[in-house]
């Protein structure tokens, strides 16, 4: 029987003494947190949560988030981690959504909360949990955590049963919450972990939002093998160089904003990075001039992933990210990865088409929504919405999102293309390519983009630039527009839509 309530548990009585999670400056032990995680369990169980329950949490990084994604599979309840970016009215909609029986939150959101509290439900305004006060109206998780440390009665949970709800972060739309059972959390730990080549004696780095679904491609397979976590608060490159440089860091992962945000910082020097073996870039495509950057930088360390929460990855393996370096990598062993047109039917070699998969970390759909998972999963296989090809060796070629697609004048410009163009300006720290309203082409490109710090272009010098080394005509930019910084989700995507709003404000051009 799989059970991931018994992997913390496990690691204190064979790892008791080996370092298990470092946050701001404190290091606790595999015997110490599993104590703090049943605690945590303990107190859930005596709020009355039980099998199936939903716990909400809503929380920036801290050590008891971690404590509380592994406190849950003791009592088979399911953990659904909202991000704290969130709104009144968007936190209200998802706690709808998933049903929550209890939300675990820290003081800082609490006007956040009181704002809707009257329009909660009974049981969920009974059972919110502070981790870091006391508040009327609200139970203090430090009082409830008096309870035994000892291991919780625990549920068995069975593979099929959910792990937790992970709501998208919203770059085409409503969030919708993606459904993993326990099974495919083990997957990502025991499949991650190898294409890491993680160790026992690994020690990883986390510095983005936790409340990101990629955050688990190393969390899970960290905790499974026993190896030593550090999270950071957020993401700071200078602190993030200090962390790695003093804790022998060896493993980490970062979108593509803050990998250029290191290799920016001031403090930079390859020779602090020195224990890293693997940095991972995820979340976003990651330009090749940036990419050809940290390989230069650091070489032998590049590692990247394309995927979808919903279940479907490919891995560019450090081996091939020099030679490879245009593509996304390949699927993992026991994943299946087909380009098709609109039809269904497969795209030679070489060919534009959609790219669909499948393997064993696939959703079991979206919450409450049976109408949007059986678009999404057709026969078995996940559309992405994400287009590109493969090579003649099977490599898989972003090209770019099927929404994102600009159609001027009949012709379809692809913005990864016009981004990988701009991403060589000197100036350019990072770019975002999306459509805008043309009354003779119907749609026209327009670039924003971020300067590297004390850089200096202006919008015209930028535009005649990047219009002089497009490839096609059509490719073209109207407009450029240099920003401080893109509108961002939790995870650190950036937010086109937000982006490209206004332009089409009263338009029928979805967004």
């Amino acid at each position: 029987m799989l059970e991931l309530a018994s992997l913390i548990n496990r690691q204190a009585h064979f790892r008791a003494a080996a370092p298990a999670l470092t946050f701001n400056g404190t290091t606790h032990t595999y015997a110490r947190f599993a104590e703090r995680v049943n605690r945590t369990a303990n107190a859930l169980a005596g709020l009355g949560i039980r099998h199936g329950d939903k716990v909400a949490s809503l929380l920036g990084n801290c050590r008891e988030l971690v404590e509380l994604t592994f406190a849950m599979p003791s009592l088979g309840a399911v953990n659904v981690p909202l991000s704290p970016l969130l709104m009144g009215p968007g936190l209200r909609a998802l706690l709808a959504d998933s049903q929550a029986a209890a939300l675990v939150t820290q003081v800082s959101m609490l006007p956040v909360i009181d704002s809707i509290r009257d329009e909660l439900p009974q049981v969920l305004r009974r059972r919110i949990v502070l981790v870091d006060g006391a508040e009327p109206g609200c139970f203090s998780l430090a009082e409830l955590r008096s309870a035994s440390p000892d291991s919780p009665p625990r549920v068995t949970a069975k593979q099929d049963d959910l792990f937790n709800i992970m709501y998208t972060s919203g770059t085409t739309g409503m969030p919708k919450g993606i459904m993993h059972t326990h099974f495919v959390r083990a997957m990502y730990a025991l499949l991650m972990g190898a294409a890491w080549r993680m160790t026992p004696e690994s020690v990883v780095l986390h510095t983005g939002a936790i409340v990101f679904n990629g955050a688990y491609v190393t969390l899970m397979p960290c905790f499974h093998l026993g190896a030593h976590y550090v999270l950071a608060r957020q993401f700071d490159a200078g602190e993030a160089l200090d962390l790695i440089e003093r804790h022998r860091v060896t493993h980490t992962m970062m979108v593509p904003a803050q990998i250029v945000a290191l290799l920016d910082a001031p403090g930079f020097a390859a020779e602090k990075l020195a224990s890293l073996q693997m940095i991972l870039s995820l979340g976003a495509p990651l330009h090749q001039e940036q990419k050809e950057r940290l390989n230069r930088l650091l070489p032998g360390r590049f590692y990247e992933l394309y995927g979808l929460t919903e279940g479907f990855v490919t891995i560019l393996d450090v081996t091939d990210s020099v030679r490879k370096a245009g593509s996304v990598g390949v699927p993992p062993p026991f994943f299946s990865m087909r380009i098709v047109r609109e039809d269904g039917t497969d795209v030679p070699t070489g060919e534009i088409g959609e790219i669909v998969g499948r393997g064993p970390i696939m959703m079991s759909g979206y919450h409450n929504r049976p109408d949007l998972t059986e678009k999404a999963i057709r026969n078995g296989w996940l559309l992405t919405g994400d287009m590109g090809f493969v090579d003649d060796e099977g490599y898989l070629n972003l090209v770019d999102r099927k929404k994102d697609m600009i159609d001027s004048g009949g012709v379809k410009v692809y913005p990864r293309d016009v981004e990988e163009i701009a991403a060589r300006h000197p100036a350019v720290a990072e770019v975002a390519v999306f459509g805008v309203p043309d009354e003779k082409w119907g749609e026209t490109p327009v670039a924003a983009v971020i300067l590297h710090a004390d850089a200096h272009a202006t919008e015209d010098e930028l535009r005649e630039w990047i219009n002089t080394h497009v490839a096609a005509r059509y490719q073209r930019v109207a407009r450029v527009l240099v920003m401080k910084d893109f509108p961002r989700s939790a995870a650190g995507k950036t937010l086109k839509r937000e982006m490209r709003a206004p332009f089409w404000a009263g338009r029928e051009k979805s967004i």
